[in-house]
């Protein structure tokens, strides 16, 4: 049988974060919430308030589109906090994307408990075969969830696919720096279940040859310095804490892994930011 890159991100990242360790993590650092980069505005911000930040931010750059009536794709929605503050804030219907059950049945807990579960659908699948029509949606939205991928082409072929002709896809992502070798950032990125990180340049290129004419990178990798030493200093001050949460030997492959992208970050070998891409 050949190899199916694909499939076999999905499945290492189902693995990932099906899990209670990963759960128990996320609930206790990031507030069980937002899995993504924040956009910090002083040193002691807390995680959750700067992950917020970055979707308001994100949002912004769609807000002519998020209309109530308007419809969201949430591509690897996670934990739900951007579904849910899209739907909170316009009153848009968000159908949210994801691999993960365990995710998604936290996801649907809470969207019932604050009573979004009119506005949000969650659906459990893959973002390298999207189950709904061509040019479903308004906006294609995503955040960090793409480095999780194993064919990125196919990835944003599907993407562009539901996009409607009007709409626009806005995603952040956890990317290399240009001229970073992959063995360099391998180390870090082998949890993820993939061998490498995309570029700002591949998903330029990518873009423009699926007909997207306007594709934008706010380039704000500034702020992954601040973010992975806020994750790092705030597992190793609660180190005990998580140990009585979470096993031992996730505890441990935080503790080893952490610093592993705070380096990189202090060397520039990361990229991120908000990509905004229309037709025209």
């Amino acid at each position: 049988m050949p190899y199916d890159s694909a499939s076999n991100s999905e499945e290492a990242t189902r693995s990932y974060y099906d899990t209670a360790d990963v759960d128990a993590f996320y609930d206790a650092v990031w507030g069980g919430e937002d899995i993504h980069t924040g956009v910090y505005t002083h040193d002691d911000e807390s995680i959750a308030t700067a992950s917020r930040r970055t979707i308001e931010q994100a949002a912004d750059k769609v807000s002519d589109l998020l209309s109530a009536g308007g419809t969201v794709l949430d591509l690897g929605s996670g934990y739900g906090g951007a579904a849910r503050c899209l739907a909170e804030r316009f009153g848009c219907h968000v159908f949210a994307l994801n691999l993960s059950e365990s995710q998604n049945e936290r996801h649907r807990a809470t969207n019932a408990k604050r009573g979004l579960d009119g506005l949000i659908e969650v659906v459990t699948g893959s973002f390298h075969d999207i189950p709904f029509p061509d040019g479903r949606f308004d906006v294609v939205w995503s955040q960090e969830a793409f480095c999780h991928s194993g064919d990125r082409t196919r990835l944003l072929s599907e993407a562009v696919r539901v996009l409607d002709r009007e709409g626009a896809m806005v995603f952040t992502d956890l990317m290399a720096a240009e001229e970073t070798p992959v063995e360099t950032l391998y180390p870090a990125v082998s949890r993820l279940g993939v061998d490498a990180l995309a570029t700002p340049d591949f998903y330029r290129r990518a873009l423009a040859g699926l007909g997207l004419s306007r594709v934008d990178f706010d380039d704000r990798s500034g702020q992954l310095i601040p973010h992975y030493e806020r994750i790092t200093a705030e597992t190793r001050r609660r180190e005990q804490e998580l140990r009585g949460i979470i096993s031992p030997a996730y505890v441990d492959g935080l503790v080893a892994n952490l610093p592993l992208w705070v380096d990189a970050a202090h060397r520039g070998h990361l990229r991120w930011g908000i990509f905004h891409c229309r037709r025209a």
